[in-house]
């Protein structure tokens, strides 16, 4: 299993962390029967934080007004908007909640030049709240396609997440399916996408990032 490199600042904070931890109980409880517990307990709860780092490998096929699925999830917002950050107009949104148990790698949803980013202090809501789209902390960014299309991307903080990551800056060129960003632990992903797109996803529907297509755009304009 590949470890993201957000995991190699956590894994061994938390190892230690855990260790004390259950050498601490265990030292304080002598009673063999729930020792074992401890230590099994101590165990599952390191894999699951290692789990949470995983960052498996994927292949995303490169197709013009294709739009990728920038986070593995579930679908829990599809709905026209008023987006008045990057697009200043009216947009459809796809929200893409992630729990804890989900991959938090952050993929490229297209192929395009990082056009626009801007950083966002806020509250750290409940992920899948109407206004952690707008309240939370939270990330933008902004993608031009090489169709002069554009469309924006939001990385939001959930009740505790307390980091969001994102690599390129402002004129690199990402592929689809590229790893472009983390969140930790518990959070959702927005995309703002033109009014005319062919929407792929339903609400309720499981996404994997840089493999499930979120919409196909109008090209050629």
């Amino acid at each position: 299993m590949r470890i993201h490199k957000e995991g190699f600042k956590i894994i061994p904070v938390a190892a230690v962390l855990i260790g004390l931890l259950y050498w601490g109980l265990y030292s304080l409880i002598p009673i063999v029967i729930v020792q074992y517990i401890l230590g099994l307990a101590a165990i599952i709860f390191f894999v699951l934080i290692v789990r949470f780092f995983r960052n498996p490998k994927v292949e995303t096929p490169e197709e013009e007004g294709v739009v990728y699925a920038p986070a593995e999830g579930r679908v829990v917002v599809i709905e026209r908007t008023y987006e008045g950050e990057y697009h200043k107009d009216d947009r459809i949104q796809v929200s893409i909640f992630m729990s804890p148990l989900n991959v938090h790698v952050n993929r490229s949803p297209v192929k395009g030049k990082i056009d626009f980013f801007q950083y966002h202090p806020g509250k750290f809501l409940v992920a899948w709240h109407p206004k952690s789209s707008t309240d939370n902390e939270r990330t933008s960014i902004g993608y031009k396609m090489e169709s002069g299309i554009q469309i924006l991307m939001r990385q939001i903080a959930g009740a505790v997440a307390r980091r969001i990551a994102f690599y390129p800056v402002i004129g690199d060129y990402v592929n689809q399916g590229t790893s472009v960003g983390f969140i930790r632990f518990g959070s959702r992903v927005d995309l703002f996408l033109p009014l005319d797109a062919d929407i792929k996803v339903k609400i309720g529907d499981l996404t994997k990032g840089g493999e499930t297509v979120v919409a196909k755009l109008v090209t050629g304009q």
